[in-house]
């Protein structure tokens, strides 16, 4: 579960507004593309990863969310908190057949303060993503750098 306490004109606010104008911050694109696990079943998911050294703490690179909707679909969120280097993860789909399609999506940036602002809106914002591969019941997803991926599996 997440809550942000802050919404508008705030700091890590969703959405920031200034006269008429209003944009959408890379916080609420996460929101939104998490938003597929809401009334979802969780799905028992383990994963293993690298590890990122900050400051003097040791974080795991990955982490993954798994969930079931009620149409069936499999959502999984993966996140590279690492800002230097992409992450390979391979996935176990057990116990799914007949894998009909994958969607994904992504939200990244070529900068680590990348923003939108007022004149660039649209700086960050997710987009159609390709970087996986399916080989039987194995999903490997190439994580790019400081990410946020978004897949859909429809089976």
């Amino acid at each position: 579960m997440a809550n942000i306490a802050q919404t508008v004109n705030v700091l890590q606010a969703m959405v920031l507004t200034e006269g008429e104008k209003m944009i959408l911050t890379p916080t609420y694109h996460v929101f939104e593309m998490y938003k597929v696990h809401q009334d979802a079943e969780k799905l028992d998911l383990s994963i293993e990863t690298d590890t990122y050294r900050l400051n003097d703490e040791d974080l795991p690179s990955v982490s993954a969310t798994a969930s079931k909707d009620v149409n069936g679909k499999i959502h999984l969120s993966l996140c590279n908190l690492n800002p230097n280097e992409q992450s390979k993860v391979t996935v176990e789909l057990r116990g799914i057949t007949g894998v009909e399609a994958i969607e994904g999506r992504v939200l990244t940036a070529d900068e680590r303060n990348a923003h939108n602002t007022f004149n660039n809106p649209e700086n960050v914002k997710p987009v159609a993503f390709e970087g996986y591969e399916l080989s039987g019941d194995q999903l490997t997803v190439t994580l790019p750098n400081m990410a946020v991926v978004a897949l859909t599996i429809d089976c």
